[in-house]
């Protein structure tokens, strides 16, 4: 029974090792990042990101992936991302970040339909993606 369950032990390892060894191939290119910062009031500023999110035609993968660095945030605001497919918004989604700032929103890029066994692709192609966050004021002046 001990030999069963290293045996399954090792194989559960070996599987999650491999499934995060896959890479996402729904991507965000950080390097054409827009980050602009407007002030609220005195105490707070909104930063607006803006970002492009590439999925490839022939992406396998169902998950796709917004995430943000530790950073300091203002407490009790979300994150709200933005979706664009051209000019059209396609998806809007709220998150609460982690206590060192950071923040991570999966979404589902393809669905499959269990009773026919076919792949429905939801998102595909290019999109702009805005990330909107409330962070504290670093200058007193405003």
């Amino acid at each position: 029974m001990n030999t069963k369950k290293s045996l399954l032990a090792i194989s559960s390892i070996m599987a999650v090792l491999a499934i995060l060894m896959v890479p996402n191939t729904a991507v965000a290119e950080i390097n054409q990042n827009i980050i602009t910062v407007t002030p609220i009031n005195e105490k707070v500023s909104l930063e607006t990101t803006i970002t492009t999110l590439i999925v490839p035609e022939n992406n396998t993968l169902p998950w796709g992936t917004v995430y943000g660095a530790a950073a300091d945030v203002a407490e009790r605001y979300p994150v709200i991302i933005q979706f664009y497919k051209g000019d059209d918004p396609v998806h809007v989604a709220q998150v609460d970040t982690k206590g060192d700032g950071s923040f991570e929103y999966q979404f589902r890029v393809r669905n499959l339909d269990h009773e026919t066994g076919k792949f429905t692709d939801i998102f595909y192609g290019e999109y702009l993606v805005k990330i909107f966050k409330v962070i504290p004021n670093s200058n007193t002046t405003v």
